[in-house]
C-alpha cells in the first residue's frame, strides 16, 4: 500500500510540473512520456484531416478523448486530457474532451493520464478503482481491473 501511495503521489508531481509553464495561453503543450499502462507505447488514433491553427497558424488535429472511471462510491480522480484536474467524485465517473494537437504534439504526441483512488473491492480490499482511456471511440488504455497502481496513460499522436 505504501509503494501504491508513493508511486501515486511521484506521478502526481510528474503530471503536475510538465503542465505548469507549458501552457503559456495556448492549448497545451508537449508533456513528459510515462511508463505504463496497457496502450501507452502504442500509436495515438489515425490521424485526421489537419488545419492551421488561427493562434499559431500551426497544422493542428483534434481527438474525441473519453476519460473514465468505474466503481461505486466516490474517489480521488486525478486527470491529464486537454484540462487537468484532481478531484472528489462519485463512481462511476466519465469526461470526455476535444483533444487539440498542435504543431509538434503531433508527432511528439500528449500524454494522456487518469488516475483512481480507491474504492472497496470484491473482497472488501481497498483496490484502485478501474479506469480506461478512449481516443476517437476506441479504447486505448486501461489499468487491467485496477490491478496496475499506475493507473491508465496514453500518449495521444
Amino acid at each position: 500500500m505504501r509503494k501504491t501511495v508513493t508511486g501515486l503521489a511521484l506521478l502526481a508531481a510528474a503530471v503536475l510540473l510538465t503542465g505548469c509553464g507549458s501552457d503559456s495561453g495556448q492549448d497545451g503543450g508537449a508533456k513528459a512520456d510515462g511508463a505504463g499502462a496497457k496502450g501507452a507505447a502504442s500509436q495515438g488514433a489515425s490521424p485526421e484531416a489537419k488545419a492551421p491553427d488561427a493562434k499559431t497558424g500551426a497544422d493542428s488535429a483534434t481527438r474525441e478523448v473519453t476519460l473514465e472511471v468505474s466503481g461505486q462510491g466516490k474517489t480521488q480522480i486525478m486527470y491529464n486530457a486537454e484540462t487537468s484536474g484532481f478531484e472528489q467524485q462519485t463512481l462511476p465517473w466519465t469526461k470526455t474532451e476535444t483533444v487539440k494537437l498542435i504543431g509538434a504534439e503531433q508527432k511528439a504526441g500528449r500524454l494522456l493520464t487518469v488516475v483512481p483512488g480507491s474504492v472497496q473491492g470484491a473482497d472488501g480490499m481497498l483496490q484502485q478503482a478501474p479506469c480506461v482511456i478512449k481516443v476517437n471511440g476506441k479504447q486505448v488504455a486501461d489499468n487491467d481491473g485496477g490491478k496496475n497502481p499506475k493507473g491508465c496513460l496514453y500518449r495521444l499522436k
